[in-house]
Parts: C-alpha cells; structure tokens; sequence
C-alpha cells in the first residue's frame, strides 16, 4: 500500500459516556464516507480524563478487552471496513488495570493492543494511582492497512519506544493523546510546551524516517476536586510527514474530524537519503539501558 487515508477524531468530552461513543461513532461514519482507510482516536476517548484525581470509584469506568467498547467499535469497524485504534481503561484483573490502546481490524476483530508503558504522576495527571505500567513492550501490530507502531500520549516523548517500533518495521507512529495546559502557568510557558510536544514528535518522524499521527482530545475539563483550574486540553491534533513536516495540524481549541492521506511508500526514499539506521553505532549503545551514568 502506496497511499493511506487516515481520519482523525480530535472530540471534547463530557461526563455523559454514551453521549461520547456516540459522537465518536458519528464521527467514524462520517470518515469512512470520506474514504479514511485507518482512524485514529484520542486517549481514554470514552470518559473525561478522570486522572485529575486520586478517587477508588473511577475503576468503575474500566472494562475488560474484549468488552463492551472493543464490542462496539468493532461492529463499526466491521460496518465500515475500517481500522480503527481505540484507547481504552482496561480491567485486566481485580485491581490489575491498564491504559491500553486496542486496534481494530476492518473485519471487526482484534488486531492487537498495546499497554501504555510510561505512567505519568504530575498535579492533575495523577496515572500511576490508576494504571500499571505496560508489559507487552514494544512491538508494532500487523493489519490490512499496514504495521502500525501504536504507543499512547506520554510515551511520545521518549524517542526510545519511537525507536523500537521502527526496528520492528513498523510503517508509521500513531500516539492517542490527552494533553493540555496547567491551569495556573503563564500564556508564554503554556505554549511553550505545545510546541514542545509537537517538535519532539516530529523528530521522531525525523529520526525514523517514519510519518507520525498525533490525536489529542481538546475543551476544557474541570478538576472535581476544586484544587486546581481543571485542564484545557490543547488539542492541534496532527500528522508528520517523514522529515518532520507537517502534513495537518488542527487548531488547538475546536473539534476536528478530518481525513489525511499519507504517501508510506515515501518513508523507502527517506530512509535512502538518510540513512540514519544504517550508520546506528549499536556496538556502543549498551549504557542507554542504565537510568544514570555517574
């Protein structure tokens, strides 16, 4: 496959679950009459982001996989014949739970998932009280639409998980994503970490030759504890091209359903002209598994 149609989904979310899935799935129709072949949501699409908190009752929102939501997206997927990747709360076992990412093959089965492996634990952004670190490693998921390097938000900061995917000949990098401002930084910072997350993301695409797709939930949620000015996620969802350019990117504070189509075969020429994997100095890269070299 040449050419690929990606839809994204960039949604404001509300407390009403139902109300959520069912503007998502709207959304996948719409997509799909456009001709997106593979769609891509943002993370924990299905709620609001509930980690603003620390409060035992939120488990209640996890569900088993498969499940009720790998049950209704798949139907769509298989209505549609679209793959689609989903993010969801996973109940693993009692008090065992994960953020996990579960693609959806356009026959409407499983495809794979992947277990988000790098837990946050900043004010607002309070993961680790929820979610047990990934075990499944790093490994890309094989579909009709091509090797898909699925990681999730925090994970895309670390060009190391971007790097294994790729060595694994995943065809693109796809991270759902809830990130947002801190309520009480200054204009100036907040947009200075926007750009931040967007500029290391491409450099993934960069240093892998790879396109990247981007998929940030957007609006602003509030923290039910009152303690802090609750989050205003800062969408500008996008795709990367494989030197970094960027493709779309959608406005940091609108709902945005859209298609784009990405040139894979691309990545091959890329790759040719800089051939970042040919000249890896792998024989001296062993302390990259220390935490710190005293």
């Amino acid at each position: 496959m040449e050419k690929l149609r990606i839809g994204i989904v960039q949604q404001h979310n509300t407390a009403d679950i139902n109300d959520n899935k069912n503007r998502l799935a709207q959304s996948i129709r719409n997509l799909a009459a456009e001709g997106a072949q593979l769609i891509v949501l943002q993370e924990l699409h299905n709620s609001l982001y509930f980690c603003q908190t620390e409060d035992v009752r939120l488990f209640d929102l996890a569900e088993p996989i498969p499940g009720p939501s790998t049950d209704f997206f798949g139907q769509l997927a298989k209505e549609l014949g679209v793959v689609v990747v989903t993010s969801l709360f996973e109940r693993r076992a009692t008090g065992l739970y994960h953020n996990t990412a579960v693609v959806i093959e356009k026959d409407g089965t499983i495809a794979g998932k992947y277990r988000k492996m790098h837990i946050p634990d900043d004010p607002a952004y309070y993961e680790k009280f929820y979610f047990t670190p990934g075990d499944l490693g790093f490994h890309p998921i094989e579909t009709s639409v091509g090797r898909l390097g699925v990681l999730v938000c925090w994970d895309q900061w670390y060009p190391e998980a971007a790097r294994l995917m790729a060595l694994q000949g995943a065809d693109l990098l796809i991270y759902p994503t809830a990130i947002g401002y801190e309520s009480s930084d200054k204009h100036d910072e907040q947009e200075r970490q926007r750009e931040a997350w967007t500029t290391v993301q491409r450099g993934h695409a960069v240093a892998n030759g790879l396109h990247v797709v981007a998929v940030n939930r957007v609006g602003h949620e509030p923290d039910p504890s009152g303690q802090t000015g609750g989050i205003q996620f800062w969408g500008s969802s996008f795709v990367a091209g494989p030197q970094g350019e960027l493709l779309f990117r959608a406005e940091k504070d609108q709902e945005t359903a859209t298609v784009v189509e990405i040139n894979i075969a691309r990545s091959e020429l890329v790759r040719r002209w800089w051939p970042f994997l040919r000249d890896r100095r792998i024989d001296h890269y062993g302390d990259i598994t220390r935490r710190f070299i005293d």
